[in-house]
């Protein structure tokens, strides 16, 4: 039952991650990532909320919305590929920037996430 829950939650998660890196990327034109930068962020958000309502949350919950969504929404492979991308064209401050500013956005948004969710339950 457990893997059906993870594929469901896989089945709504990796096509939205692909419209938002679609949608937002169109909008930026610029070398940074912006589309996999907030996928990656929305994904982090959502899965320390998850994290923060702890307990409150059926095992069930936690496959669909945590393993399923959040981990078919992020993309962290994307993310180490677009970096060496930028690291090929050149791009060293687009390519340090993204590795950075996404692994701290990233943490900060789970730790706010569950900060928030946790103070509400």
């Amino acid at each position: 039952m457990t893997a059906v829950l993870v594929f469901c939650g896989a089945v709504v998660g990796a096509p939205l991650r692909y419209l938002i890196d679609r949608a937002v990327q169109r909008r930026h034109d610029s070398a940074f990532p912006w589309g996999t930068f907030a996928v990656n962020l929305a994904g982090s958000l959502v899965l320390g909320g998850l994290a923060g309502a702890g307990v409150a949350l059926p095992a069930q919950d936690t496959a669909l919305a945590g393993t399923g969504l959040c981990g078919a929404l992020t993309t962290y492979s994307t993310f180490s590929y677009e970096t060496l991308r930028l690291v090929e064209g050149r791009a060293y401050f687009y390519a340090a920037a993204n590795v950075v500013v996404t692994v701290i956005a990233g943490v900060g948004a789970a730790m706010f996430g569950y900060a928030t969710v946790h103070a509400l339950v």
